[in-house]
């Protein structure tokens, strides 16, 4: 449900071979996101990511569309098959490797909400996720101190203009608030793409309550399971994060967020070729092949098709 693979996130850099590792781990389709505030945020001494500055009017949205052109690149390049609608995610097995397009942030938006139906229709944008790391015009987010007391209008107007426009609303790195009020402003299942489980999560962690899963998975969304080494030392320990969070929002409310190339710090699922080993290990868990099936791509294609049509 979230991925950055081929590394096209980063300028002038040759792009990683995407279609083979996703046809050797028996990969159909991911969503690859572009990162739409990434020169306002870096790494700071703490070791976490902050933003530095505010961005100059117009930035970030010229450094978006010169994202989307780079993904639409590599897909071009590698041949992965560019999804658009449920029609063509349900040929997605049997076309070859496809992505989704996705953008993680809508700080293009610059507030102005025609952006969305702009990036849908000349990006092929078919999923977005409001905030990443720095609070934008649309909310708050969970890895600094919150300013805006969650989402704001803006932020629901656009959440109302996606479920429209048929995009897929992803509230991953918001805060508990503005999951809580995107809740109750969609009308179509929530995605909160990449994150895990924590009875009690510290200030500024990525990590999220069980209330704060409740409230996606009562919209029919799903939540993805992220691999980080920190969190998940083993594939058997992420599988177990899986376990702790189907119980408690249910398998049909479970997913996976890889965050290929888009972590930090060492990764427990660094290569496509890997699924079928954490595959053994759901099953190991206790998980049945359908409850499998699920976590690995069938919940997000239920939010998908009841989303975009």
């Amino acid at each position: 449900m979230h991925s950055h693979a081929g590394r096209f996130i980063r300028d002038n850099t040759a792009f990683e071979p995407v279609a083979e590792p996703m046809r050797a781990g028996g990969l159909a389709v991911a969503c690859f996101a572009i990162v739409a505030d990434s020169p306002t945020h870096r790494i700071f001494s703490d070791r976490r990511i902050h933003p530095f500055r505010a961005p100059e009017p117009g930035e970030l949205y010229a450094w978006s569309k010169a994202a989307f052109s780079r993904l639409l690149r590599l897909a071009q390049e590698q041949q992965l098959h560019v999804v658009s609608d449920a029609a063509q995610l349900r040929a997605a097995p049997s076309a070859g490797p496809s992505i989704i397009v996705a953008a993680e942030g809508a700080d293009f938006l610059e507030g102005r909400i025609e952006r969305v139906d702009e990036m849908r229709i000349s990006c092929g944008m078919r999923h977005l996720q409001l905030v990443h790391y720095r609070p934008n015009e649309l909310g708050d987010i969970q890895t600094e101190d919150p300013v805006q007391g969650g989402l704001t209008d803006f932020g629901a107007a656009v959440v109302r203009a996606c479920n429209r426009l048929g995009i897929v609303v992803d509230v991953a790195h918001g805060t508990y608030d503005l999951v809580k009020r995107v809740a109750s402003v969609t009308t179509r299942p929530l995605i909160l793409s990449h994150t895990s489980l924590s009875p009690a999560p510290v200030p500024h962690s990525r990590q999220i309550s069980p209330d704060h899963a409740r409230a996606v998975a009562q919209t029919g969304g799903v939540i993805g399971i992220w691999p980080p080494a920190s969190i998940f030392p083993t594939l058997g320990d992420m599988a177990e994060g899986f376990a702790r969070m189907a119980e408690v929002v249910g398998v049909d409310h479970v997913g996976l967020g890889t965050d290929m190339r888009g972590l930090i710090g060492p990764s427990v699922l660094n290569d496509y070729r890997d699924l079928p080993v954490l595959t053994e290990k759901l099953l190991a868990r206790g998980f049945t092949a359908a409850d499998v099936g699920k976590i690995l791509g069938g919940n997000y294609a239920r939010v998908f098709t009841t989303t975009v049509g």
